[in-house]
């Protein structure tokens, strides 16, 4: 029998076990995030194929948030260098990537001839004028696959954007097939790292006081 004016203590154990567990929630949250600020290094990198001051802007800033996020909100500063390495690669090799299926799956084929072939700012450019059509002018750069083995008079199909955003690109020369394949296969395997190192940090994340959510006790 308890003394007077004191408050009976219920069973810990069972207030415990009625508690709800929130390893799930966090999991779903932290993927979440894996997987928005990933798709917004990649959206960012394919803008900068458009408009390279915006999308240099955009993944730049999807990087510092992931950065800040893992690494200052859940203190999880291995993941948070492990993001920051493979999401800024990701920015590097996600917008050629992009720009490379876009046009080889959806280039409108037109048959061109180059006209001249000059190094402008260190930088190879390339001139070409469409043998059908309207006679129309490009100018190509290293983006477009002009890297100096094209030939003024050379016959070339190039491949020109429907919508009219991005700059025709040259087919790749036939001693090195696959280029378009190596680069999606680098950024894809660039993406899920990326995501992955989010996720484990926002699944492991800890605390002010340095503990992981959680498990109660402190992890690497």
């Amino acid at each position: 029998m308890g003394e007077l004016g004191t408050t009976p203590r219920t069973g810990g154990a069972s207030d415990r076990r009625e508690r709800p567990d929130p390893r799930p929630r966090r999991t779903r949250g932290s993927l979440l995030w894996a997987v928005g600020l990933t798709a917004a290094m990649v959206v960012g990198a394919g803008i900068a194929q458009w408009v390279t001051w915006l999308g240099a802007v955009l993944s730049l800033a999807s990087v510092a948030v992931t950065a800040c996020l893992v690494g200052g909100v859940w203190h999880r500063a291995g993941a948070a260098a492990v993001a920051s390495v493979t999401g800024s690669g990701l920015v590097l090799f996600a917008g050629p990537a992009l720009y490379e299926v876009y046009m080889r799956s959806a280039g409108e084929p037109v048959p061109a001839v180059v006209t001249s072939v000059a190094e402008r700012h260190g930088a190879g450019r390339c001139a070409l004028r469409e043998l059908d059509g309207g006679h129309r002018a490009y100018e190509v750069a290293r983006q477009g696959n002009c890297f100096g083995r094209a030939r003024a008079g050379d016959r070339v199909e190039i491949r020109v954007d429907p919508l009219g955003l991005l700059e025709p690109r040259l087919p790749d020369a036939t001693d090195q097939p696959g280029t378009t394949d190596a680069t999606a296969a680098v950024a894809a395997c660039l993406a899920l790292t990326t995501a992955a190192a989010v996720l484990h940090g926002g699944r492991r994340r800890r605390d002010n006081g340095g503990r992981a959510e959680g498990r109660g006790v402190t992890g690497a």
